[in-house]
């Protein structure tokens, strides 16, 4: 008996994620740290795994390497079963064509025999560079519930910040009359999450007479979506009111982080019934016996020095006299006497010596005009010598 699934999610990961400078100069985005103990792509495997979505093809191009060890057998979430489970897929050498992902359309199209493997009624499509926790069963049953044959997730922004996203414009029962890529002016504030879920037969064809379009930029949201809806096929809006951040930026990725300390409605890490699941390494205990403010210092951590408004990944050191303040550390970092950290991002595997100053007081370094809004950020793996200095608002990927 042949087995089929309901519906297969494919999940795009191979984005260069040129917005996080140093944290992405060797990493793909997806696998960049989080809150002290996740990566980013957690959050979509996990909501998968959560949502009865057992069959995950993960799209990799830049940078994959520490992704797709990550990533690895699926075990941690729950995917790696015999029949689905997740695969990373990269692209490849065909008979006829071979090219790297040329849109995330095109990204799809060339995974399509994947899918078609499994033959499923339906297919979700997700980002890999959004931190949110969602139940895609409920959106699927809408969907159904709909007979539609693509329903776009969305959720309402301010109306000043409409024209950074696609927006949607839609009837009272939530179908969709037009959709607008990044408009210069916004006719209303319902915006995509770039999650869709189509009727896979729609979907192949659209793929496929896109493929062939020598004029297309072989993207969802400037050609496959207003083709779709020009033709008349039933969309839908799928109305999201829980927590989301699309983490593409180093101020994005730095308020979600600080998001974690605070009181945010929809937005706890704890919560049993929804678990994001990790690969984060085995760790002895935290050992704190210095001072901590406000903030999540992970398992394996030693701090003996002041730590305030931040979030500490794994197996970091914080000598007593250094100071970190307003700031996110991914991990492996040591943190030697005397050195200040100020409203930073801290790439893993990072040395700060003695006396060394990292950034500035939060209210002085968001005063500055900077690619980063004066978040200053050191890429993995380099070390700041005795008593360096790196200005607010800088962006370092080598030794100092």
């Amino acid at each position: 008996m042949l087995r089929k699934k309901e519906c297969v999610a494919m999940l795009l990961a191979g984005g260069q994620g040129s917005r996080l400078y140093a944290l992405t100069s060797n990493i793909a985005k997806p696998a960049v740290s989080f809150g002290s103990k996740y990566r980013i792509i957690d959050f979509p495997l996990s909501n998968c795994i959560n949502s009865g979505i057992d069959t995950v093809g993960v799209l990799t191009q830049y940078q994959p390497l520490v992704l797709n060890e990550y990533v690895g057998n699926g075990q941690p979430w729950d995917l790696d079963r015999t029949f689905g489970g997740v695969h990373i897929l990269s692209p490849y050498e065909a008979k006829t064509d071979t090219s790297w992902y040329k849109g995330t359309a095109n990204a799809i199209y060339q995974n399509i025999r994947f899918i078609k493997m499994y033959d499923p009624e339906y297919v979700l499509i997700l980002s890999g560079d959004h931190i949110y926790k969602m139940d895609y069963n409920k959106m699927l049953n809408a969907h159904k519930a709909a007979k539609a044959d693509c329903t776009i997730a969305c959720m309402q922004v301010p109306i000043k910040e409409a024209s950074r996203f696609g927006i949607l414009n839609t009837n009272a029962d939530g179908s969709i009359y037009e959709f607008e890529e990044k408009p210069k002016k916004p006719k209303s504030d319902l915006a995509s999450m770039g999650i869709y879920i189509f009727t896979a037969e729609k979907l192949f064809k659209y793929l496929e007479e896109d493929d062939k379009d020598p004029s297309s930029e072989k993207d969802f949201g400037k050609n496959i979506l207003p083709k779709m809806l020009a033709a008349g096929e039933r969309m839908f809006s799928y109305r999201f009111e829980g927590y989301w951040k699309d983490v593409g930026t180093i101020t994005s990725l730095w308020e979600a982080n600080m998001d974690l300390l605070g009181v945010v409605p929809n937005f706890e890490l704890t919560d049993r019934e929804n678990v994001i699941h990790s690969r984060s390494p085995l760790a002895p205990p935290a050992y704190v016996e210095g001072e901590v403010i406000n903030s999540i210092v992970a398992t394996g951590c030693e701090v003996e020095g002041k730590v305030s408004n931040s979030v500490i990944g794994t197996n970091c050191t914080i000598e007593k006299g250094a100071e970190v303040n307003d700031s996110v550390l991914m991990g492996n970092i040591t943190v030697k006497s005397g050195a200040k950290i100020n409203y930073s991002i801290i790439d893993e595997d990072v040395t700060i010596c003695e006396k060394a100053v990292i950034g500035a007081a939060r209210e002085d370094a968001e005063k500055i005009e900077s690619k980063t809004s004066g978040i200053t950020v050191l890429g993995r793996g380099i070390s700041v010598g005795k008593g360096a200095k790196v200005p607010a608002g800088e962006i370092v990927d080598r030794n100092v």
